[in-house]
């Protein structure tokens, strides 16, 4: 029995006796009551960091969400929408930074560059240019004296690379980044180009180096609700007889397996001159200019302003070389490498083609 009453007062009182039976006994001892103090609580766990790298909610609920979210308009057709990452890659000296200063200054207008719609009202568009000098952008778009307008929404940033501080690769390309986001805000861009993202990030071929730039662009992306067109090229060895494809990237696929569309020039081995237009990639749209039905392009100058002229559709694989024609080519080619003192490994490499058949060439 009493160890029952033990229990029961453990159960009612679990800190100990009742307050009033302590206050009775120190005053039959004619000794002052002083109460124990409650025991400190407990700390408040706090929520851990990693707890909102994710949102979840029912698929109800993301239904409800995307009702609510904007429609996405199109900057360039079919090809980018805003608030995308794009990527437009093309071998060297095919026109993409003629294509990308094009559908910059499109955007800023708000005019679209036929055939392809445009809904998206005129933006500021921050164009970082990598490639050009002062000098070199100017004779693309005057002629006879006369400049081109272009419209102030338009801005283009010149890199200026004796500016870095010189405390390694990897801190050299952080400043970078800083300087690129310091400029989106100061001047309040809404659409960012940067070509070319060779020169923005050194080692792409790395998925680790890949993942890291798209972290940063995509951060850039959000804090700015920024539109993001990279330039990127394609190897010099690139099989003139495959279709162009992801894998066509110089360096990481990576890059736009997280983009969220890409776009690609080719050269026509039809006509000199001649390019075609190809999606790679798209979430926001369906595929309408595939291998199927690539667009029909060359680079003009009517007057004042360099650019590329689109007419027409056409399968890509009317434009592909042959494998007859692609081994004429490289018959050429492999005595030309030579002449100039290349040893038959180095024209292996250049080329893109086995030892072997540089050897058989040689002889032929």
């Amino acid at each position: 029995m009493l160890y029952y009453k033990i229990n029961l007062m453990e159960y009612y009182y679990p800190t100990g006796r009742p307050e009033k039976i302590d206050r009775i006994r120190a005053e039959s001892r004619g000794m002052i009551y002083c109460p124990t103090p409650p025991p400190d609580p407990e700390p408040a766990k706090e929520d851990p960091i990693y707890r909102y790298l994710f949102h979840p909610a029912t698929g109800k609920r993301w239904m409800d969400l995307g009702e609510q979210e904007p429609v996405l308009k199109m900057l360039f057709g079919e090809f980018w929408h805003e608030g995308e990452i794009a990527i437009l890659l093309a071998d060297t000296n095919v026109g993409k930074s003629v294509l990308a200063v094009q559908i910059a200054n499109s955007i800023a207008e708000g005019r679209p560059i036929a055939p392809f719609g445009m809904d998206a009202d005129p933006a500021k568009v921050l164009y970082v240019d990598f490639e050009l000098g002062t000098r070199q952008f100017y004779k693309r778009y005057t002629h006879a004296g006369a400049d081109y307008n272009f419209n102030n929404n338009f801005l283009r940033a010149q890199f200026t690379p004796e500016r870095l501080l010189a405390n390694g690769i990897d801190y050299q390309e952080e400043q970078i980044i800083d300087a690129i986001e310091f400029w989106v805000m100061e001047l309040k861009a809404t659409v960012l180009i940067i070509d070319n993202i060779t020169c923005l990030r050194a080692g792409m071929e790395n998925a680790t180096a890949a993942l890291n730039l798209m972290k940063k662009l995509k951060t850039l992306r959000a804090d700015y609700n920024l539109s993001i067109l990279v330039l990127a090229h394609t190897p010099k060895r690139r099989n003139p007889c495959a279709p162009i494809s992801a894998d066509d990237m110089l360096g990481s696929k990576l890059m736009i397996n997280l983009a969220d569309s890409a776009f690609a020039i080719g050269t026509s081995a039809t006509q000199p001159g001649l390019r075609y237009l190809k999606q790679i990639k798209q979430r926001s749209s369906a595929q309408l200019y595939g291998e199927d039905n690539v667009c029909l392009c060359r680079i003009t100058k009517p007057h004042n302003f360099l650019q590329m002229d689109f007419e027409g559709h056409s399968p890509e694989r009317q434009h592909l070389s042959s494998r007859t024609y692609h081994q004429k080519a490289l018959a050429t080619r492999v005595p030309e490498l030579a002449a100039r003192g290349y040893s038959q490994r180095l024209i292996s490499k250049e080329l893109g083609i086995s030892l072997g058949m540089v050897n058989k060439l040689m002889k032929k």
